[in-house]
C-alpha cells in the first residue's frame, strides 16, 4: 500500500509527505477497515444475545464517522503538514478525537430524540468509551502510517544512492576505448570523428546527472542507447549487429534516467567482445496494456562470462519497484543460447 505521496523538490529530487494521502482510496480503506472491524470485534465480544439492528447502526456510524474522519484530514492535510517534526501526526491524531467527541455526542442526542433505545449507556460513559477506543486505534494507525513513511524515505535515499552511483559509473575501459576511435577517426573520417564526439558528450551528459529530473521518457533512453551503440559500432565493427524491434513503443512513457542503457552496455560487454565472431544485440518492446515490454538479450559465450554479467539488475529490480509499485518486474538469465533481460513496466494509472 502507498500512502504516502512523493512530490517534486528542488532539482527534481522526490520528497515525502510525513503523512498518507487521506484524499486517497488506500487511507480512506484503512481507516473503514479498521473501523468495521473493530465494531465487528465489540459486537462479538458481547455475552449479551446477538442485536443485528444494534450492529447494522453502529457499522453505519462508523463507516460515516470514518469518511468524516478522511474528508476533514484530506481538507486540513497541506496545513498539518506544515508543522514541524512530529507534530502532524499529533495534530491528526488530536483531530480524530475531537471529530470522534462532537460526532458521540451527536449520535447518543439522536438516539434520545428518536427513541432508538440503541445506546444503553450515559453519555459520558458512551463518549469516553468511543474517544478511548479511538484513541488506541488513531495511535496505532498513525504509527504504521509513520513507519511506513520511514520506510519509503529511505527506500528513496537507497534509491537516490544508487542513481548517483549508476551516473557516477563510467567504465575506464569504454572512455578509454571511445576516445582511442576518436583519435583513429579524425584524420580518416573527421565527420565519424565529430559525431562520436557528441554521441560521447551525451552519454557524459546523462551519466553525470545533468537532468532536470530523476524521470526521462523512453524516447530519451532510446536515443540515449542508439548513440552509445553508435560509438560501440565503431569500435567492434561487423562484430556488432543489433536488431531493433521497438516501434510499437510510446516514446512519452515515463522512464528513469539510466535504466536501459546499463543494460544494453552489460549486453555489449559481456554478450558480444568475448566472442571473436561477435554476435547479435537484441532489443525488443511493445505494449501491454497501458504499460510496456521490453526485451534485451545477447549471446552467451561458450565460456564463462566475467564476474558482474548482468551487474546492476539488483539495482534496476529496486529502482522500478520503487517507482512502478510492486507491478513492476524484471527476469534475467540464459534462455536458448543467449542472455535474457525482460522488463514489465506498468503505465500510469487512470
Amino acid at each position: 500500500m502507498r500512502d504516502q505521496t512523493p512530490s517534486r523538490g528542488p532539482r527534481g529530487r522526490i520528497e515525502h509527505s510525513p503523512l498518507p494521502d487521506f484524499c486517497e482510496l488506500p487511507a480512506l480503506f484503512a481507516l473503514l477497515v479498521v473501523g468495521a472491524l473493530t465494531v465487528t470485534v465489540m459486537w462479538l465480544a458481547h455475552d449479551d444475545p446477538r442485536d443485528w439492528s444494534a450492529y447494522s447502526v453502529s457499522m453505519l456510524f462508523v463507516t460515516l464517522l470514518g469518511m468524516v474522519v478522511a474528508v476533514t484530514l484530506c481538507m486540513l492535510r497541506p496545513w498539518l503538514q506544515r508543522l514541524p517534526k512530529h507534530l502532524p501526526y499529533v495534530g491528526v491524531w488530536l483531530l480524530i478525537m475531537l471529530i470522534v467527541l462532537v460526532a458521540s455526542i451527536v449520535a447518543h442526542w439522536f438516539d434520545g430524540a428518536l427513541q432508538m433505545h440503541l445506546v444503553r449507556s450515559s453519555l459520558r460513559v458512551f463518549v469516553r468509551d468511543n474517544v478511548l477506543v479511538a484513541a488506541l486505534l488513531g495511535t496505532a494507525m498513525l504509527r504504521y502510517f509513520y513507519v511506513l513513511a520511514q520506510w519509503q524515505a529511505r527506500l528513496a535515499a537507497v534509491t537516490r544512492a544508487q542513481v548517483e552511483a549508476l551516473q557516477a559509473r563510467i567504465r575506464p575501459h569504454f572512455l578509454f576505448n571511445s576516445m582511442n576511435t576518436v583519435a583513429a577517426l579524425i584524420r580518416v573520417d573527421p565527420a565519424a570523428a565529430e559525431r562520436t564526439v557528441e554521441d560521447l558528450s551525451e552519454l557524459f551528459r546523462a551519466a553525470l546527472g545533468q537532468h532536470d529530473t530523476d524521470d526521462g521518457t523512453l524516447g530519451d533512453e532510446l536515443a540515449l542507447i542508439d548513440r552509445y551503440l553508435a560509438i560501440e559500432q565503431l569500435r567492434l565493427g561487423g562484430r556488432l549487429r543489433v536488431q531493433r524491434e521497438l516501434d510499437d513503443l510510446p516514446a512519452d512513457f515515463p522512464l528513469p534516467c539510466l535504466l536501459l542503457q546499463p543494460l544494453v552496455e552489460n549486453a555489449v560487454r559481456h554478450g558480444i567482445q568475448p566472442l571473436r565472431e561477435g554476435g547479435e544485440v537484441i532489443l525488443r518492446g511493445h505494449r501491454d496494456g497501458r504499460g510496456i515490454r521490453i526485451e534485451i538479450s545477447n549471446p552467451l559465450p561458450d565460456t564463462p562470462a566475467e564476474p558482474g554479467n548482468g551487474h546492476g539488475l539488483d539495482s534496476v529490480r529496486q529502482r522500478i519497484a520503487y517507482r512502478y509499485g510492486a507491478q513492476a518486474k524484471a527476469q534475467a538469465g540464459p534462455q536458448g543460447g543467449r542472455f535474457v533481460v525482460l522488463l514489465h513496466l506498468p503505465g500510469p494509472a487512470r
